[in-house]
């Protein structure tokens, strides 16, 4: 398998994993947030990723989860799951699940935590990928994991038979593009933080972007999808106010996925609630100064 096995293309929103009031996942919420960004210009959607929540939900949660979207997107676009885990075993069980899901392929981060070779990472992506029959999207995000796919890493796990592409979320753009450089005519490269940098990463030829900010910006898919028709007003427009609101979503007390959840609270969209612990839900001044610059963007 290579970049030529697979069509994925365009904005894929990384979903997030919404609540009842017992803790257990809304499934009905989850599923109309996914219907509700495919039927907006979504070419598919990620879920159970870091916008999902994955490190707060079970082993059982996190295989019903690849079910549950599978339900939702249908025919409908690109079903894309996080299955990484720590262990070889979990993440195998994980992707396994998500190919009898019929999910069309699995987003795996190296193991986090414990720090590790480059060997090491290449070894357990190496047995995941000799065990599933699954398309396998790598995942990197040294901010979370710990352990970075740095670009010559992810030239070698290029080689593996089941890789086919990268989302690349390090935040750094010479990090991004280096990547893009080393895999580009191997691997389809998504870009990870596209409220950033996702107009010139697409102008570059990224394959596509997969970011949180369209459930509470449907704009955002724009991020993509102007560049792509070669719209630069367009695109300029979206990128810059893409920066203002990633400022807005992790300054004053907040951080992203509950500020992403309390946004699409105020707007009325699906998807939102609380966000499980240890995040917390936004209250007092964090709250009311989301609420005032989501107004101020013309977002209420």
């Amino acid at each position: 398998m290579d970049r030529t096995s697979v069509d994925w293309t365009g904005p894929m929103p990384a979903v997030t994993t919404p609540f009842q009031a017992d803790g257990d996942i809304d499934e009905k919420s989850f599923q109309s947030n996914v219907e509700r960004l495919l039927g907006s210009g979504a070419t598919g959607v990620m879920v159970g990723g870091c916008t999902g929540e994955f490190w707060a939900l079970s082993h059982e949660e996190r295989k019903h989860l690849s079910h549950l979207a599978k339900e939702a997107v249908g025919s409908a676009g690109t079903l894309i799951v996080g299955t990484g885990a720590i262990t070889l075993d979990e993440t195998v069980a994980l992707t396994r699940e998500a190919e009898e899901a019929g999910c069309d392929g699995a987003l795996i981060l190296p193991p986090y935590f414990v720090q590790l070779t480059d060997d090491e990472i290449f070894a357990h992506y190496a047995a995941v990928s000799d065990a599933v029959g699954i398309p396998i999207l790598l995942y990197n995000i040294p901010g979370n994991a710990v352990n970075a796919l740095s670009p010559s890493l992810a030239g070698r796990l290029a080689e593996l038979e089941r890789v086919v592409a990268i989302k690349e979320s390090s935040g750094d753009w010479n990090n991004y593009y280096s990547t893009y450089l080393e895999v580009h005519e191997r691997l389809r490269v998504f870009c990870g933080p596209s409220s950033i940098y996702g107009v010139p990463a697409v102008e570059m030829g990224a394959d596509g972007v997969i970011d949180c900010f369209p459930n509470m910006w449907v704009d955002a898919l724009d991020l993509f999808h102007a560049p792509a028709r070669g719209d630069q007003k367009r695109a300029g427009e979206v990128q810059a106010l893409g920066r203002r609101l990633t400022d807005l979503c992790t300054t004053g007390g907040r951080s992203l996925y509950p500020a992403t959840k309390a946004a699409m609270d105020m707007q009325g969209l699906p998807g939102g609630g609380r966000p499980r612990a240890p995040l917390q839900p936004l209250a007092g001044e964090p709250l009311k100064g989301l609420e005032r610059g989501l107004a101020a963007h013309g977002l209420l």
